[in-house]
């Protein structure tokens, strides 16, 4: 399997249905932690900490990206934060998380579907990346 930069690197964003869409329509399995008429919540198939989920948009709305985000896109952005707060506190993540949203290659984004990365169950360390 490529590395996640490997994998942004090699990425092109287009109009095709993602590896989320996928999943959104039940395609391929998934470890649901939370779902709602807006989002979706699951496990991350490669965690990089104990907890790991993936919060995405059921609908992309040609959000593929943050640096794609409009002015219409403001209420599904801020309503991903609030489902992680939401998420972590389901997972028990008392003690802290980080919340992720990477952007463009050299931001290691591999799927251009925006989502938001829930991290917990460790310490974090700075600087990220």
């Amino acid at each position: 399997m490529a590395s996640e930069k490997e994998a942004a690197l090699a990425a092109v964003p287009n109009d095709s249905p993602t590896i989320f869409d996928k999943i959104i329509k039940k395609e391929i399995p998934s470890t649901v932690v939370f779902e709602d008429e807006k989002v979706l919540a699951f496990r991350d198939i490669n965690p990089q900490a104990p907890t790991h989920i993936v919060i995405i948009p059921k609908v992309k709305d040609g959000l593929t990206g943050l640096s794609k985000a409009e002015e219409r896109h403001v209420e599904i952005l801020g309503y991903l934060l609030y489902v992680a707060k939401v998420v972590a506190k389901q997972e028990g993540l008392e003690d802290g998380y980080r919340v992720v949203i990477n952007d463009g290659p050299n931001g290691c984004q591999s799927v251009y579907h925006i989502h938001v990365h829930l991290i917990g169950g460790r310490q974090m360390n700075w600087p990220p990346g």
